[in-house]
């Protein structure tokens, strides 16, 4: 944003303004006075600086034997024509540097003159005549000069002090919402009031995803458009933090136009720039479209002036709604663990000739790890005697995704409690049902979950387990002599490939005996140094604790555990069953 002139410069701008309007207006030059009589009544009109320069072109044209004329601009160094009119030297007459020389030149058919300066900006009024320019001709430009550097001062006052009070009422409104679509709004809402553009939007910068995505277009329905950061004319500005200012956005080769495919619109000017921080990186990019006339360096200067105000409350607002979405996601998951709760059971069944105790614990909120007990019907061809159906089960991965896995599993087998036999079909099923559900989440781009699984169905008044491992850790029988079997006929794991044949296998138990199965976040629980707790060592401390009730040797495992892996890394699901036959 150009500086305003300072107070006392204005003060005299305004004295001489009264002395040009009065005191001298005995001039002998009537058609000059009536020129600048008129000049003043528009400059009390509501002109821009830009709009002023280019009058103060014409009134020197008006001059006798003047065939061109042009305002030169410098504002920090940078050098530009701010209006020009007539036949026109390629270069300035005179340049010094970057800087329009002002003193006086020995060609007779130039004029030059200093509107006004300060250690910022620089104006100049270069006046080239058909013919040497009479002492006549000279007087007026003279005059108009200081003319114009009142003006153009007081023109110049006036957009500062209005671009500043738009600035301060932009910076309250910015600051009047954490919410980050009616922020959004009103950023495009004063962005296109103050430069006339027809749309606008704003792209924040995912830097995670390298990609910019827009939640809300001015004059949209609210459009979400997500782009690669390697696409388009907004996400060149967010790479490179230049400004791109275009007369037809189609004739450049960076322009995406599958947005406007998309949105059914034409875009034709188009103003696009960065949007920094407080330590200027970029947060975001700014693009406006459609400016009836073509978008001017005011108004890529009021933009980045007021770009830290929108970038600072853009990331109020990106915090904000990520803390609301965070705290949503934790009531979620907390919903989702009275859910999951729910779904085990509260304690193990009572069952005659044996005894079970169970422990549970989710690394997350939600986890995928699962068991079960399940009451089944006694066989025709048994002893009459009700059986136990235990699972013991562990779906890939943690977290809510394994834990929808672990229900549709969970629904699964209670459906199919009352037709378990043969129990080697069991997981086979299951299995068909996991791959038939992954197809569609195969189709959609998501992983597909798999899981292992230990079936014992317990028969014979707790005698006798029939088994089926389907890729689980093999669980241990401990006898009473404290010699260990374990558990590994079955299979591979569930829902990876289909027509999968599991077998079943048998073992029989006697009183004192004692079953342990687990997950593998016991077996793979890991100290500081990375050693696993492991299945050898699971077996021998339950079998050192062996003479114990379950609820016992449960407890003591479970606390060994934890103290081996104190300090550890890895962190995973895990149960831990014990049962007893008595």
């Amino acid at each position: 944003m150009s500086e305003a002139p300072s107070s006392a410069k204005i003060d005299n701008a305004e004295t001489d303004s009264a002395k040009i309007g009065s005191a001298e207006m005995d001039s002998d030059n009537p058609e000059l006075f009536a020129a600048l009589l008129a000049g003043v009544r528009l400059m009390e009109g509501r002109l821009s600086p830009r709009d002023l320069a280019h009058q103060v072109v014409l009134a020197a044209m008006r001059q006798r034997d003047i065939v061109g004329a042009r305002l030169w601009r410098v504002e920090r160094g940078q050098c530009e024509v701010w209006a020009a009119e007539g036949q026109l030297p390629a270069q300035a007459a005179h340049l010094d540097g970057e800087r329009p020389l002002l003193s006086q030149s020995d060609d007779p058919t130039l004029w030059t003159s200093a509107l006004g300066s300060d250690d910022f900006r620089v104006r100049a009024l270069e006046v080239h005549g058909a013919r040497p320019l009479s002492a006549e001709v000279r007087g007026h430009l003279d005059y108009l000069a200081r003319f114009a550097a009142v003006v153009l001062a007081l023109a110049e006052r006036r957009g500062a002090m209005e671009e500043l009070s738009c600035i301060v009422e932009a910076t309250k409104r910015l600051n009047s919402t954490l919410d980050l679509g009616e922020l959004i709004h009103i950023i495009l809402q004063i962005a296109t009031r103050q430069t006339g553009a027809e749309r606008g939007t704003v792209f924040l910068l995912d830097r995670e995803r390298d990609e910019i995505w827009s939640l809300v277009g001015l004059g949209l329905q609210q459009h979400a458009i997500r782009l690669p950061i390697t696409k388009g004319i907004a996400g060149w500005v967010a790479c490179q933090g230049s400004p791109v200012r275009l007369e037809n956005a189609y004739d450049d080769a960076r322009f995406e136009p599958e947005v406007d495919r998309q949105l059914g619109f034409r875009t034709g000017r188009l103003l696009c720039l960065p949007i920094r921080n407080e330590d200027n990186a970029i947060v975001g990019v700014l693009q406006l479209l459609n400016k009836k006339e073509p978008f001017t360096d005011e108004d890529e200067a009021f933009i980045d002036t007021l770009s830290t105000h929108v970038a600072i409350a853009l990331e109020k607002a990106q915090l904000h709604r990520e803390r609301i979405e965070k705290e949503k996601l934790e009531r979620d998951l907390e919903l989702a663990r009275e859910i999951q709760a729910g779904f085990l059971p509260e304690a193990p069944p009572e069952f005659p000739g044996v005894s079970i105790a169970v422990s549970h614990r989710a690394s997350q909120r939600v986890g995928g790890d699962y068991y079960d007990f399940l009451p089944v019907p006694a066989r025709s061809d048994s002893d009459g005697k009700d059986q136990l159906l235990i699972v013991v089960a562990d779906v890939e991965g943690k977290g809510a995704a394994s834990a929808l896995v672990m229900a549709n599993v969970q629904a699964t087998l209670h459906a199919l409690a009352d037709r378990v036999e043969p129990l080697e079909k069991l997981p086979a099923t299951i299995n068909q049902k996991l791959l038939d559900g992954g197809r569609a989440s195969a189709a959609a781009g998501r992983h597909t979950k798999y899981l292992s699984m230990f079936l014992g169905l317990l028969e014979c008044g707790g005698r006798m387990l029939r088994y089926v491992n389907a890729g689980h850790v093999p669980p241990a029988v401990i006898r009473a002599d404290g010699n260990i079997e374990y558990l590994e006929a079955g299979g591979m794991i569930v829902g990876l490939f289909p027509d999968v044949a599991y077998e079943c296998g048998s073992v029989q138990l006697n009183a004192d005996d004692v079953l342990v199965a687990c997950t593998d976040g016991i077996t793979e629980a890991m100290d500081a140094a990375g050693n696993e707790f492991g299945k050898p060592e699971l077996a021998a401390s339950v079998a050192a604790k062996r003479h114990l009730p379950p609820e016992q040797i449960l407890a003591s495992v479970i606390a060994e555990v934890e103290k081996h892996s104190r300090g550890g890394m890895y962190e995973d699901d895990r149960i831990l069953l014990v049962m007893k036959v008595t």
